[in-house]
């Protein structure tokens, strides 16, 4: 079997367990044999199911390659997965990632229906080497461009973390220059440097807690939250009820005149833009402080087109 159709196996035992937890094998055999058109456009050699031997190769290799558990249980009598929450939001990033490679690698001839975004994030290309200085507690080096600079500077780190928003990287690390722990875009990082200094993970560091009452990448260290009250127009509302802004909010009224909901946020620069996207369909409740920022921008804007 070629490697594709290994993977492509693997990956169905997964979302298998996912969607159904202690999963017996005669389930699981039955399910592979379901999906064999799907794994024969893998690998057109396959053409049976999998053994019980062959489960638990498959098993091993799993947790090998993606990190992910597979345990049996004896008392419900089946398969499961055993992860954390985090684990599992990377087993669902996972998951549809290979998805959708897989539907436009078997769909390369309805390239005319499929239009891709061209727009795509830098510094991914760094993303292993910063992952195993994570996880080997190595101090990193490495070349730092600010946009706002002139000139790049060297940057000597114990990285912590890595951090997504709005398609782009970042990486939380503690600056060995003033102890100050910060956080680096990675299209303005270069010339990486993994030393063979290591470094004490800090106990009390948790990048979850660190951004529990955040919007984007901004962490303000000496703000506390406050409640936010965002009034918006039914139609945006039906958007914002789906994809929810954030994971502290409460929907508050849900009618045909309004959608009103609450977060409990730190007020950011990164969510005053977030809130400006919506323009004239939202309307800030609470607090006066912001809903007074978010009407000073909307005037600035405005003059820009009085000018002659």
């Amino acid at each position: 079997m070629s490697k594709r159709g290994y993977i492509s196996r693997y990956l169905l035992i997964l979302r298998r367990l996912k969607s159904k937890s202690y999963t017996t094998y005669e389930e699981l055999l039955s399910y592979m044999e379901n999906q064999l058109d799907y794994l024969q456009m893998q690998d057109d050699r396959l053409s049976m199911g999998i053994s019980k031997r062959t489960l638990q190769r498959d098993i091993h290799d799993i947790r090998n390659l993606f990190g992910i558990d597979i345990e049996y249980s004896k008392s419900p009598k089946g398969y499961f997965i055993q992860q954390t929450e985090a684990e599992n939001m990377n087993f669902q990033r996972m998951m549809e990632a290979f998805d959708m490679f897989t539907s436009l690698n078997l769909a390369h001839d309805l390239k005319p229906y499929i239009h891709l975004e061209t727009r795509r994030p830098q510094g991914t290309e760094n993303l292993y080497g910063l992952l195993h200085a994570i996880k080997n507690r190595c101090v990193i080096r490495f070349t730092y461009h600010k946009f706002w600079e002139d000139d790049s500077s060297i940057r000597t780190v114990e990285p912590y973390a890595l951090k997504e928003f709005r398609n782009r990287w970042y990486l939380m690390a503690k600056d060995k220059k003033d102890g100050y722990v910060k956080s680096f875009a990675l299209d303005r990082l270069s010339l990486l440097e993994i030393t063979i200094s290591t470094f004490t993970y800090p106990p009390d560091f948790n990048v979850d807690n660190t951004y529990r009452y955040c919007f984007g990448i901004i962490s303000p260290s000496d703000e506390e939250p406050q409640d936010i009250v965002l009034s918006f127009d039914p139609f945006q509302g039906k958007y914002i009820n789906t994809l929810p802004l954030h994971s502290s909010q409460q929907v508050l009224i849900n009618n045909d005149d309004e959608f009103r909901i609450k977060l409990r946020l730190c007020v950011t620069y990164d969510l005053v833009m977030e809130l400006l996207s919506f323009g004239d369909n939202l309307k800030v409740i609470e607090p006066q402080s912001l809903a007074d920022d978010i009407k000073t921008a909307h005037k600035k804007a405005y003059s820009q087109y009085q000018k002659a």
